[in-house]
């Protein structure tokens, strides 16, 4: 099959790395694509929510099946103008997405079908929301209601920060339209962990789970970012855990969707805290996680098309999902001053002088004419291996990543250090 991937991250690289060790693959393409995508993929200089450019390259290219990587084009709908024009797609549609692209959705669908999560107060208003607020004992979250690229949630420590987070999300319009509504909910601690399923709308079949780091420093300092790293399998996740997930949440939620006549397929993303109380859900996503897929997709050993092709068909009880019995960590390289503001357009070496084992997945970056590998974005790379244990592949990341440079790079020195994440 010729098959397309649509986006640009390492998310997408890492999708396009594990359909290439399909049989039924023949040739991949990425759009846009980024330089490490440009190695066992062609690029197609597309933005990933040019929903009409997508589907004239795929008659062009006579492309058989489109995968879709990022929640932007998602929520603008490429799966459903792919279902239109008859081409075999791997995503949930655009209603479906709202489970993740609108946060006052997800929390109702939650709340009226009894899934476990924190309570909640949302506002369209910003001095009702204000006066909300000025009442709260700190840390206070505030979700933005929209996609906001890993920038709409805000942990406040104080009623200052949050009066000043309101007030940029909707009187500044610092994330656009996403900010026009936002969620104001209970601060939830204990052990954060994300469980992926992938599901036909019917049959819901366990991925993997794993654990990601969202603050930019050690020790879980500085802003949040969209993840410095992370790993999988999380030790405290034990077998009876790993079932009450998906027996009162990830199964739930989507049963839940095709009662409300929004049919979920693809993978879902459950973001749960385990608390005191149990479990909760802290929310859902519409696609893998990014880092989480550059840790889960390496330990997957059942063939990737064939899970995507049950998935469409609505043939997902047929399939059975085997995982290696390792542990993959990866660690994220990003510029100086990310996730503020930062330069691009730096050489990056040392791709080549990697032991065998040890994976690079491109996100920022792009190929210089002289085909040179450039920095261009965010979160740069992330540095992937595997071990028979968490300690094994985390030693194999570190002793590699020291190898690759570029201008004012930083990197996070304990991911999967800190027992349970974070």
């Amino acid at each position: 099959m010729k098959i397309l991937v649509v986006g640009g991250g390492a998310r997408e690289h890492t999708l396009i790395w594990k359909l290439a060790q399909s049989p039924r693959t023949t040739q991949l393409f990425a759009a846009p694509g980024n330089a490490g995508t440009a190695r066992i993929a062609k690029n197609l200089d597309i933005k990933d929510t040019d929903v009409n450019s997508l589907g004239e390259a795929v008659k062009s290219e006579s492309i058989e099946l489109v995968v879709v990587g990022p929640e932007a084009p998602l929520a603008v709908g490429v799966v459903d103008h792919f279902q239109a024009l008859g081409v075999p797609v791997f995503g949930p549609t655009r209603q479906a997405t709202e489970i993740e692209s609108s946060k006052v959705f997800s929390k109702e669908l939650m709340q009226k079908h009894g899934i476990p999560c924190a309570e909640s107060v949302a506002f369209s208003d910003y001095a009702e929301a204000k006066r909300y607020v000025e009442q709260q004992t700190p840390p206070i979250v505030i979700k933005a209601d929209g996609l906001a690229s890993g920038k709409g949630v805000v942990v406040a420590d104080s009623v200052t920060q949050a009066v000043e987070t309101l007030s940029q999300f909707m009187e500044e319009k610092s994330l656009g339209a996403s900010g026009d509504r936002v969620i104001i909910e209970e601060h939830l601690s204990g052990r954060e962990t994300s469980a992926f399923v992938f599901t036909d709308g019917q049959t819901v079949l366990p991925l993997a789970y794993a654990c990601d780091y969202k603050r930019v420093f050690d020790s879980d300092q500085g802003p949040n970012t969209g993840g410095m790293g992370s790993y999988s399998p999380p030790p405290f996740l034990t077998p009876e855990l790993a079932k009450t997930v998906q027996e009162t949440i990830m199964r739930p939620a989507v049963a839940a969707m095709t009662e409300e006549g929004r049919p979920y397929r693809g993978v879902l993303y459950g973001g749960l805290m385990i608390t005191s109380e149990g479990l909760k859900v802290i929310e859902f996503n519409a696609r893998m996680g990014d880092p989480e897929a550059q840790v889960v997709l390496p330990l997957l050993k059942t063939d990737l098309v064939e899970i995507i092709l049950a998935v469409i068909n609505g043939n997902l009880e047929q399939v059975k999902i085997e995982l290696y019995e390792d542990a993959c960590v990866g660690v994220a390289m990003a510029p100086g001053g990310y996730p503020g503001s930062y330069q691009t357009g730096y050489p990056i070496t040392g791709l080549d002088e990697l032991d065998e084992g040890v994976v690079v997945f491109h996100a920022g970056t792009k190929l210089a004419v002289d085909g040179q590998v450039l920095t261009s974005g965010g979160r740069t790379l992330t540095v992937v291996a595997k071990g028979k244990t968490t300690a094994q592949a985390r030693k194999k990341v570190y002793d590699n990543i020291s190898r690759i440079h570029f201008k004012d790079c930083h990197y996070r020195k304990d991911i999967a250090l800190i027992r349970g994440g974070s």
